[in-house]
Parts: C-alpha cells; sequence; structure tokens
C-alpha cells in the first residue's frame, strides 16, 4: 500500500461554513494561496451550487491556484454538478466532489428516500461527474451511522460508476477511533473493486475525537484525510490538519507513513485563518497554540534550558513559529529567571538572585505573568536590594 496521505484541505468549503468563519472572494484567495505554500495535496474552494459567491471564490481559485487539485463540491444532482464543473472550468487539475447521505436517519428525515433511490442518485451523479471531469471523488454523508451491507454497496456502485475516491466521513463526530477503524478495514475486506480507487475519511469533532478517528483510519488504509487549519468547521469543527500532520511527521515509525505538507507554514496558516475570521485559536490548542511551546513550571523550564528534548516532541520552528517561549510566572523557578536575566544582559549574583525571586514570585501571585518590564524592575531592585513598584502594588 502506499505510504502517501494526501491531505484535502476543506478549509474554504467546510471550514467557512461554521458561524463567523465567512469569508469574501479576496479573502479565499489569499487563504488559498497560504495554502498552496503550505503544499496540500488538494484544495475544496467552495461549494459552487450554495451562491453567486461561492461560485465566483471556486472560479477565481481555480484560475491562479495552480499547485494543488482544486475541488468543487456538489450533491448528487445534475444541476449542482453542472454548476461545478463551470466554476472549475480553469483550473490546472480539477476533482468535481459528488455527496449525499447513506445512513437511515438522513435517508428518512432529511431526504425521504429508500435506500434504493438513494443508490440510483449516487450512481447517477458519478456517470455524470465522470463526463465532465476524470477526477471525481464521492461522499457518503454520515456514512459513519450507515448499515455497513449498505455501505459496502455504495462503494462498490460508486467505484463502479468511475469514482476515484471515496469518502467515508463521520459526518457527525458519532464513532470511536476503535469503531471507525474497524469500519475501514471492513470496507477494504469486503469491497471488491477497493483496489480502482482511494478511500478517504473526513472526521467531525463532536465528541473531540476527530483527531483520532482520522488516525484511525490511517492505520487500517486511509489514504486521504479530509481536514481544516485550526480544526474550522460546523458544529466543533473538522479534524485539524495541523495536529494530523504532526502526528504522523512526530510518530513517523509508528504509522508507516508520509504526508507532502511543508509543516514550516503551519503556523502561518493559522495565523491567517485568524486574521481573515476574526476568529481566534485557543491558547492550549496543540501545534499553533501561543502556548504550544510556551514553558511557565520550574521542573518544565530547567529541563527545556538543559535540554528541550524533555518537554517538547517537536520544534517550534518545524511548524514555523519564531521561538519557543520561558514564561515567568508563580510556578518558574531560579533556573528561568537566571536565563531571562542573562538573556538581557543583566546577570545577577548569588544574593541578587535571590532577592530577585522573591519579587518575582510577588509579583506573579498579583499578575498572571511577569513581563519585561516588570523583570527590568525586579533586576534593579534586586541589585539596591528595594521594592519595585509593582511588588506592592494590586491585581492587575
Amino acid at each position: 500500500m502506499d505510504d502517501k496521505v494526501i491531505i484535502f484541505d476543506t478549509t474554504l468549503r467546510d471550514g467557512e461554513q461554521a458561524p463567523g468563519f465567512s469569508m469574501n472572494i479576496d479573502e479565499k484567495l489569499r487563504m488559498a494561496r497560504q495554502l498552496e505554500a503550505l503544499n496540500v495535496d488538494i484544495l475544496e474552494a467552495g461549494f459552487p451550487i450554495a451562491s453567486e459567491g461561492d461560485f465566483q471564490a471556486v472560479r477565481r481559485v481555480s484560475a491562479e491556484v495552480r499547485t494543488p487539485v482544486i475541488a468543487g463540491l456538489a450533491r448528487s444532482m445534475r444541476k449542482d454538478i453542472d454548476r461545478c464543473a463551470k466554476a472549475l472550468e480553469g483550473a490546472n487539475k480539477a476533482r468535481i466532489h459528488v455527496f449525499l447521505a447513506t445512513s437511515d436517519i438522513h435517508l428518512k428525515y432529511k431526504l425521504n428516500k429508500s435506500r434504493e433511490e438513494a443508490l440510483a442518485l449516487m450512481v447517477d451523479g458519478v456517470q455524470y461527474a465522470r463526463t465532465l471531469c476524470d477526477n471525481v471523488e464521492f461522499s457518503a454523508e454520515d456514512a459513519g451511522r450507515t448499515d455497513l451491507d449498505f455501505l459496502v454497496k455504495v462503494t462498490e456502485s460508486v467505484i463502479e460508476a468511475g469514482a476515484t475516491t471515496v469518502n467515508l466521513p463521520d459526518t457527525v463526530g458519532y464513532c470511536m477511533p476503535e469503531e471507525y477503524g474497524l469500519l475501514i478495514k471492513n470496507i477494504r475486506s469486503r469491497v471488491k473493486n477497493i483496489d480502482k480507487a482511494i478511500l478517504s475519511t473526513h472526521c467531525h469533532n463532536d465528541l473531540g475525537l476527530a483527531v483520532a478517528n482520522s488516525l484511525a483510519g490511517i492505520q487500517n488504509g486511509i489514504r486521504q484525510v479530509e481536514c481544516t487549519i485550526n480544526g474550522a468547521g460546523e458544529r466543533a469543527g473538522n479534524a485539524a490538519l495541523e495536529e494530523i500532520v504532526m502526528a504522523l511527521q512526530v510518530r513517523k515509525q509508528f504509522f508507516g507513513v508520509t504526508t507532502g505538507i511543508n509543516t514550516k507554514e503551519l503556523y502561518a496558516a493559522s495565523r491567517l485563518l485568524t486574521e481573515v475570521t476574526g476568529m481566534q485559536v485557543q491558547a492550549n490548542k496543540s501545534i499553533v497554540g501561543d502556548n504550544a511551546f510556551a514553558h511557565e513550571a520550574g521542573i518544565h523550564q530547567d529541563g527545556m534550558l538543559k535540554n528541550a528534548i524533555t518537554y517538547e516532541i517537536m520544534t517550534p520552528g518545524s511548524v514555523g513559529v519564531p521561538e519557543g517561549k520561558i514564561v515567568l510566572g508563580k510556578h518558574s523557578g531560579r533556573h528561568a529567571l537566571v536565563a531571562r536575566c542573562r538573556a538581557m544582559g543583566s546577570p545577577l549574583s548569588p544574593d541578587q538572585l535571590e532577592h530577585a525571586y522573591m519579587l518575582m514570585t510577588t509579583i506573579a501571585d498579583r499578575k498572571k505573568t511577569v513581563d519585561d518590564k516588570d523583570l527590568e524592575e525586579i533586576i534593579s531592585a534586586a541589585r539596591s536590594k528595594a521594592s519595585p513598584a509593582g511588588a506592592a502594588a494590586g491585581p492587575a
């Protein structure tokens, strides 16, 4: 089996569907260019039938972003597929991404169709899309809650109809990793023509398991992962691209696969998305959060100052973060204080250090962190054995 995992980025489509993440055409193009710098394999630029703005965005990204495959989403309906093909006309490499729900829950309550009626629509959609584009993906919406026998039949049928990629999404974030991995294993073993298509995953994060489920899929033969920058997406979001990519890189011997992602562009992609949407990532977010490479606890700081590998399993530079941070706070130790003072060109004697440490902890009890201005006052006070203004001040 191929050891390359294809990274399918859907930040501009599924990510943009999240409340507050809407982007105009120029913003989408800026984000698309950053995704190209990141070297994603496939860039899903939008849902052309959804609006004129989405159509024009897909059209412009197709014309101006040349390296990745540009994908557009379409329901398994000919009018959607026509609109999608039209939007993708200028793409250097294009993919039509056709989808239809397969779970009995969606068939009954959303589509009001039988399995047979739905299957006929899926096959027709894929066959028609193949007359317009050689690269066609089919997504079985809500595959995670779909009857296995029916999902096997769907997968075989759409591959026979011409789908080159079949996506088996955990659309509502319902699956457990072991359960999702078993689903992929069963599909691979039971679908007779499975060798004619790439299997893909698209997991949502409703139970916080989107990345875990995606990785379980990879362990069981998935070779395309659909994901977004910062995990953006509907409800609780999608599997985070940066987390999947770095899990595969840091634990390469465990997973035995690679990606083509330029990981040094991950931080820039994350920051650009926050810039164009105004939606910040949480400080403790893996890989790209403000605290991902920050250390305040004294024991951690001591280890980091001796050798970063003690507490960091990847370097900040490997994901494009300028540098790690030793943060002075109430949990910090003397080693961190010494290092910061030396970095500021103000080494202290042992006696001065003890006084400075006492002042630092006093200020840190009143403030969340001790910044450079505080530290300058602490150093001055330690050298004169006086108390800086911050030590006597109220909570900041």
